[in-house]
């Protein structure tokens, strides 16, 4: 099985890197709310966890909870993610927060670690497990890369709910439409819907979820690697749907099963632990993705003692994916790419378009009626048009069509605000010229454009 297709770590990226710095006020508000949480866990396992440092929190994020250990716990460690751009948000962390003290930044991949046998001391990660086809497979790399008597720490992964007719997939609660909410405030939509809340909507930009664990599935797992383990389980209470069943339960094991929920597992790798050893030299730590030799620190740049490997200090992260992922991931300026977060892309806008708008890593333009661009194939094999953007509640419901090369593709409904991944097979031909006409059209009084919906990507992908 294949731990986590190389489609759904590009969707993780371009995803990730919208949450991260669509909103930043909200963001800044979520992040503190996740670190409470968090912080509450790590200290109720605190003596059966220990020392910390060196830490790696795998799947990061912003690595708002890897400046919580840097900060508040006192530790040293690392902060890696899929997105690079998420990473550097974390440099608005720092001034928001007035913080002191960073982790080091890694764009990495969680089943091909950068890091060396053995190395480090503790490992933990929020609401990343279920995005992995193949579970056990980053299981198999924490253990690898934790030194004897290390600490793995997972949460906020989902439980296998039993008590579901599974008739529908469902959105978050931001974008649910009012019959939705008011069956989630009632406590009654999770009796409906086929599993966690909010999974559609990331499963339609790309990511896949796989919400397949229950307790005993979680146990087996952990029990397979690690020598000894601490859980708990979170329970919904949403309204008085599931307040009742999960008093009837009796016991909160009985309703996480009943209910789902959340699993928190904090479990110890056999073996006594190293005395700490200090992160002045971080890159001792460091393990090269191609090849695997050790890696040094040449200046700005990490280097690989074995092959050609470089990873320059791009505005403090470290782009550590192994080289094949990384050019694809991280293409730059591309003929078949058009990022609005890069300069260079105006070469590929045909006809007028409104200017750009948005922050680092998250650059967009509004269309009107019609916005027009060019895509040139540089490589071999069947195409696939991928569009992403995001509908204001003014352009719901509504309605996208796309022409390529004079000839109608595909006509995609928009039923719900917020972000939106439209793709379409493409015919064979070495140029495309796209049309993408959006209704209805709207205008504010203070702007004299027309509007329907903002665009943040054009791009070419194999097709599956």
């Amino acid at each position: 099985m294949e731990a986590q297709p190389f489609s759904v770590k590009r969707a993780q990226v371009e995803f990730h890197n919208f949450a991260s710095l669509g909103e930043p006020e909200t963001n800044l508000r979520i992040y503190a709310e996740e670190n409470t949480r968090r912080g509450t866990v790590i200290r109720k396992h605190a003596q059966f966890i220990g020392g910390m440092t060196p830490f790696l929190e795998i799947g990061a994020n912003a690595g708002h909870t890897s400046y919580m250990l840097a900060n508040e716990f006192g530790a040293d460690g690392f902060a890696l993610d899929i997105s690079a751009d998420s990473l550097r948000h974390g440099r608005h962390l720092m001034e928001a927060w007035r913080l002191s003290k960073a982790p080091v930044r890694l764009a990495g991949d969680a089943v091909n670690l950068p890091f060396a046998d053995e190395s480090l001391r503790f490992v933990c990660t929020f609401q990343t497990l279920s995005q992995f086809m193949d579970i056990e497979a980053a299981f198999k790399e924490v253990h690898r890369v934790l030194q004897p008597g290390g600490v793995f720490l997972f949460a906020e992964e989902p439980l296998l709910r039993k008590l579901s007719l599974r008739l529908y997939r469902c959105p978050y609660y931001d974008t649910m439409k009012p019959w939705e909410r008011k069956l989630f405030d009632w406590g009654l939509l999770g009796y409906l819907v086929r599993d966690v809340i909010g999974a559609h909507q990331e499963e339609s930009f790309g990511i896949r979820q796989n919400h397949s664990m229950g307790l005993a599935e979680w146990d087996a797992l952990a029990k397979k690697y690690f020598v000894a383990q601490e859980y708990d389980a979170f329970v919904p209470e949403r309204g008085w749907g599931e307040r009742i069943v999960k008093r009837a339960a009796l016991s909160n094991w009985r309703a996480a099963r009943w209910l789902g929920g959340t699993l928190a597992g904090t479990l110890k790798k056999a073996g006594t632990a190293p005395a700490s050893r200090s992160m002045e030299h971080f890159e001792q730590f460091l393990r090269c993705p191609d090849c695997h030799a050790s890696m040094r620190l040449d200046g700005d740049t990490l280097q690989c003692s074995g092959c050609a490997y470089a990873a320059m200090n791009e505005e403090e992260v470290y782009n550590l994916l192994p080289s094949a992922d990384r050019a694809e991931l991280y293409p730059g300026e591309r003929a078949d790419i058009i990022d609005f977060s890069l300069p260079g892309h105006e070469e590929r806008l045909l006809g007028e378009w409104n200017k750009l708008e948005g922050v680092h890593g998250n650059m967009y333009r509004w269309i009107g009626a019609r916005a027009d661009a060019r895509l040139t194939r540089i490589k071999a094999g069947p195409q696939r048009l991928r569009i992403r953007g995001h509908a204001h509640q003014q352009s719901v419901p509504g309605e996208i069509r796309i022409v390529v090369n004079g000839a109608s593709l595909k006509t995609f409904q928009i039923d719900r605000t917020g972000m939106f991944v439209l793709e379409a097979d493409l015919p064979d031909a070495d140029e495309y010229s796209v049309e993408i006409h959006a209704t209805p059209t709207w205008s504010v009084p203070s702007d004299p454009r027309t509007l329907s919906v903002m665009l943040a990507m054009i791009r070419l992908v194999p097709q599956a």
